[in-house]
C-alpha cells in the first residue's frame, strides 16, 4: 500500500518553563499564599557572610544576591541552581539591581569610593561609573518603564540618572532622604525623610519643582524612648503593583506602616507577631554606624498588591499580612494582625522579595532560600 509522505519534523523545543511557572503563574494569589514552603538553599562562601539585597530579573527568571563578603552571587529562579559568582572586592556591593536588560546590573559601591557602578555579567567588564556621592549610598530605585534611576545617599541628595550616561540628570538636596521608589506608572516617585518625619511625592517630569505632595509620618512616630536616637528606623519603601498603597517597612515594635498612597493617610499598622530581636533586623539606613549588617528591609508586597510578606522579626519562619483583611482597633491605632505564618527551618529572613512575574519568593540571610507552593501542606496560622 503506498504511503504519503513522512509527516513534518517538530518544532525544536523552546526553552523549559521556569520551575517557578509550572501551573503557579496563572494561580490566584489568595489559592497559594499560605502553602508557600522552602524549596531550595544556597549557602555562602563562609558562615559569617551575609545577604544584604536580593533582586530578580525583569523576566522573574535570574535571581541577584550583593553579599558582604564583596560577591555577586546570581541563581536562576527558573531551575533552582547558582549560575554564577562575579566579585567586587575592591569596591564593595550592596543594593544590586538588574537593569531592563538581565545581563547588566547596577550597585552601590561600600568601600574605596561611593560611585555606583554598571556591570555586564557577560564579560564581567564596567559599562559606566556613575560618580558624584560623597557618603554611602543608601538606596537603588530602577525606573519600571526607561533606562534611569534613581539613588539615594548620606550625603542629603536624590540624583536622577541614565544608564546612557555617566553625569546626574537632576539632583535634589534634602534632609536624610535614604529611601525612595518609584510608582508602578513610572510618573511619581516618593523619597522618604527620615529626620523630617516625611515622604515627599514628586512628579518625575518636573524633578527640579517641590513636591506635589508632603505625607507628615511624625504621629505615626515611636515614642523616642523607645528608640536610640530621635531618626525613624525607615529601612524600605514600596508601591503595590496597583499603586494604590506605599509601605513604609520599619524596625519598630509598633510594625510597619501601610498608607494610602494618594493621600497618606494611614490604612493600617502591620505589627510583628514578635517583639523584633536585636541580630535578626538589619540595620536602618539612619542608624549608622551600626554592627549589624547592612539590609533593603525585610517585607515585600506580593504581586497583586493585597498581601504583605515579610520577616518575623524574631525566628525563621515569614509571615503575611492581607491588606484586605480586618482592621482592628487598639485605642486610636488601626492595626492588621498576620493571618498566617510560612515556616522555614532554613535561615532567617532578613531580607525578603516577591517575585513579581511568578508565584515564589526568595529570602535571605546567611543563606538564600527559594519558595514556592506546596500543594500537599496547608496554612499555618499564628
Amino acid at each position: 500500500m503506498a504511503q504519503g509522505p513522512p509527516p513534518p519534523p517538530p518544532p525544536p523545543p523552546g526553552p523549559p518553563p521556569p520551575t517557578a511557572a509550572k501551573g503557579e503563574k496563572s494561580e490566584r494569589t489568595s489559592d497559594i499564599i499560605g502553602k508557600l514552603r522552602p524549596t531550595k538553599l544556597f549557602k555562602l562562601s563562609k558562615p559569617d557572610t551575609y545577604v544584604t539585597s536580593l533582586d530578580f530579573d525583569e523576566d522573574g527568571l535570574l535571581l541577584l544576591a550583593a553579599c558582604s563578603d564583596d560577591s555577586l552571587q546570581i541563581y536562576s529562579a527558573s531551575e533552582g541552581v547558582h549560575e554564577a559568582m562575579l566579585l567586587s572586592q575592591k569596591y564593595g556591593c550592596h543594593l544590586a539591581r538588574f537593569t531592563h536588560h538581565s545581563q547588566n546590573i547596577i550597585y552601590a559601591s561600600t568601600k574605596g569610593d561611593d560611585a555606583i557602578r554598571y556591570l555586564t555579567t557577560h564579560d564581567k567588564s564596567f559599562l559606566r561609573y556613575f560618580r558624584g556621592h560623597t557618603a554611602p549610598v543608601t538606596e537603588l530605585a530602577l525606573c519600571p518603564s526607561n533606562d534611569t534611576f534613581l539613588s539615594c545617599s548620606a550625603d542629603n541628595t536624590v540624583r536622577l540618572w541614565t544608564l546612557e550616561s555617566q553625569n546626574a540628570q537632576a539632583r535634589l538636596n534634602l534632609a536624610t532622604p535614604y529611601l525612595a521608589a518609584y510608582d508602578p506608572s513610572a510618573t511619581v516617585i516618593a523619597i522618604a525623610s527620615a529626620s523630617t518625619s516625611s515622604i515627599l511625592l514628586y512628579d518625575i517630569r518636573h524633578f527640579d519643582k517641590p513636591p506635589f505632595a508632603t505625607f507628615d509620618m511624625r504621629q505615626y512616630d515611636p515614642p523616642r524612648a523607645s528608640r536610640g536616637n530621635n531618626i525613624p528606623e525607615w529601612t524600605k519603601l514600596e508601591f503595590s503593583n496597583d499603586g494604590k498603597s506605599l509601605l513604609v517597612t520599619t524596625n519598630h515594635s509598633q510594625g510597619h506602616l501601610l498608607l494610602d498612597a494618594f493621600n497618606g493617610e494611614l490604612k493600617a499598622q502591620l505589627p510583628r507577631p514578635y517583639q523584633p530581636t536585636w541580630g535578626i533586623l538589619r540595620s536602618a539606613p539612619s542608624s549608622t554606624p551600626s554592627k549589624t549588617p547592612l539590609g533593603q528591609g525585610d517585607t515585600s508586597f506580593s504581586a497583586d498588591g493585597r498581601y504583605v510578606i515579610g520577616g518575623s522579626g524574631a525566628d525563621r519562619d515569614v509571615v503575611v499580612w492581607d491588606t484586605q483583611g480586618r482592621v482592628s482597633r487598639e485605642g486610636e491605632k488601626k492595626i492588621i494582625r498576620p493571618m498566617c505564618s510560612l515556616p522555614c527551618d532554613r535561615g532567617k529572613g532578613a531580607v525578603v522579595l516577591w517575585n513579581h512575574r511568578y508565584n515564589m519568593m526568595a529570602t535571605a540571610d546567611t543563606e538564600v532560600v527559594m519558595w514556592l507552593p506546596d500543594e500537599h501542606v496547608g496554612m499555618k496560622p499564628l
